[in-house]
C-alpha cells in the first residue's frame, strides 16, 4: 500500500511537470509544415539574396561518418523545401526565383553519396562493405 501511494505520487508528479512542459511547447511550437516553405522576404529589398555553392568532394571527404549523414538530411529537407517551392509557384503560374539553388542541392547530395562509396569501398572486410553500400544505396 505505502509503495503505490509512493509510487503514484511520482507519477502523477512528472505526468503533471511534462503537461505543463507540453502546454508550453504548444503555444511556441510552430506548424512543421512551414518547414517546406521559404521565410518570405520583402520583395521591396535592394540586397539580391546571395546563395552559397554546393559542397566539393574533397571538403566532404575532411568530414565523419556522423556529420555526413547530418549533412545529408539538411540538404534532403532543403531539396524538399525547394521543390515544393517550385510547385506551389509553378501552380500558380509564377516564376521559381533562384532556380539555381536545385541543381547545388542535388549535386551536395550526389557528392556525398560518393565519398561514402569510396570510404565503404576502402574498407577491408567484404561484409562491412557491403553493408555500407546497402545503406548508401538506401540513402
Amino acid at each position: 500500500m505505502f509503495l503505490t501511494r509512493v509510487f503514484s505520487r511520482r507519477l502523477f508528479s512528472t505526468a503533471r511537470s511534462e503537461a505543463s512542459t507540453a502546454a508550453t511547447a504548444v503555444r511556441t511550437a510552430h506548424n512543421p509544415l512551414e518547414e517546406f516553405f521559404e521565410a518570405d522576404r520583402n520583395p521591396d529589398e535592394e540586397k539580391p539574396v546571395v546563395y552559397g555553392r554546393s559542397w566539393k568532394a574533397s571538403e566532404l571527404r575532411l568530414k565523419s561518418w556522423d556529420d555526413l549523414n547530418k549533412l545529408w538530411y539538411v540538404l534532403l529537407k532543403e531539396k524538399n523545401m525547394l521543390m515544393t517551392q517550385r510547385q506551389m509557384l509553378h501552380a500558380q503560374n509564377l516564376r521559381f526565383p533562384n532556380p539555381e539553388r536545385l541543381p547545388k542541392v542535388r549535386k551536395s547530395m550526389c557528392r556525398i553519396k560518393h565519398v561514402l562509396t569510396e570510404r565503404a569501398i576502402e574498407d577491408p572486410d567484404p561484409r562491412r562493405t557491403a553493408e555500407m553500400k546497402r545503406m548508401i544505396n538506401a540513402l
